[in-house]
């Protein structure tokens, strides 16, 4: 039972390589291959494991009862003599020593064991390299409304409004700028290494508008307080910043017009939008990321560039 059950581990390890799963899963009777036999693989190695102690116990240990009276919590010298010689009898009853077949297979099929949890690692699927330290935000990509996709015009926003906004990306392609901002040509855009940017579709779509998700508030241009070198970020007292809470990750936009603050639903971290986004309350320890802004050659507001610092929670790169 211990060589079989080897014998399943490697077999789930090997199901796990050569079925398919995705978009052209191998099926069998309906069922999707790899989950049937990942499952019937792992199983049957720990139930054979399982009952081949079993077995080794009923079949070829003592079958002899012991009776432990309750005694302080430091035993005496005699009992602890006498508890080490149990435990060697039990040894030798058990015949692990006498008997390296079922010693050895059973070290081998335990052994085998921690291969599974090491192959599964790899459904954690591939590192994240840089993809958290950057969105699809590119300079001169337009700031369009999150449900409709209509690009923003600092006209369109009235003194103490906050509109949720997305990248112009999400419902059109986006081109490769000039410094001015217009559209480059297909030899242009090659020569200079870069290509159209695609709208993401599936689950690409939903992980880059989680990251991307923005709010544009407009204040009165004398109450926001721009730190060194964010001092052209706005427009006539308008800004944009990440919609995710630095806390936890929480989608925030429960603004306060009078006092400028953002308050986040789950635990209550307050940001001051006319201070650089900067905490004043709650848990969260990182002033909300901005985004710089500017005006296109038509009037819509567009980004300078992407965020410059990671959006939402801290990870452990990102402290």
């Amino acid at each position: 039972m211990f060589v079989l059950s080897a014998v399943f581990t490697v077999l789930f390890c090997v199901s796990y390589f050569v079925f398919s799963i995705g978009e052209n899963p191998t099926m069998v009777l309906g069922l999707g291959a790899s989950n049937v036999a990942l499952g019937t693989c792992l199983g049957m190695a720990l139930l054979l494991i399982g009952v081949g102690a079993i077995q080794w116990a009923r079949k070829l240990m003592g079958d002899e009862e012991i009776v432990e009276m309750r005694h302080p919590a430091r035993s005496s010298d005699e009992d602890r003599a006498e508890a080490v010689a149990s435990f060697t009898e039990g040894v030798d009853q058990s015949g692990i020593g006498r008997r390296p077949l079922i010693r050895n297979t059973l070290l081998l099929s335990t052994g085998l064991l921690g291969l599974p949890a090491i192959i599964a690692l790899r459904d954690l699927g591939p590192l994240p390299g840089d993809k958290l330290y950057h969105t699809v935000w590119q300079r001169w990509m337009r700031v369009v409304q999150d449900v409709t996709g209509v690009p923003i015009k600092p006209e369109d926003l009235q003194v103490g409004q906050l509109v949720n906004a997305q990248p112009s990306v999400f419902y059109r392609p986006f081109n490769p700028k000039d410094s001015d901002g217009n559209d480059l040509t297909a030899a242009q855009a090659e020569e200079r290494g870069e290509e159209p940017v695609e709208v993401p579709e599936g689950v690409d779509l939903q992980q880059e508008k989680a990251k991307a998700a923005t709010i544009v508030v407009r204040m009165e241009p004398s109450a926001v307080t721009p730190s060194k070198g964010r001092e052209d970020w706005g427009i006539d007292g308008i800004l944009a910043y990440s919609k995710i809470c630095t806390h936890v990750g929480c989608p925030i936009s429960l603004w306060e017009q009078q006092t400028h603050h953002l308050l986040c639903p789950c635990h209550q971290s307050t940001f001051d939008l006319a201070d650089n986004g900067k905490v004043i309350f709650g848990p969260a320890n990182r002033a909300l990321p901005q985004l710089p802004l500017m005006v296109d050659s038509e009037g819509y507001l567009v980004a300078q560039s992407d965020y410059t610092e990671p959006v939402g929670p801290s990870f452990w790169e990102r402290g």
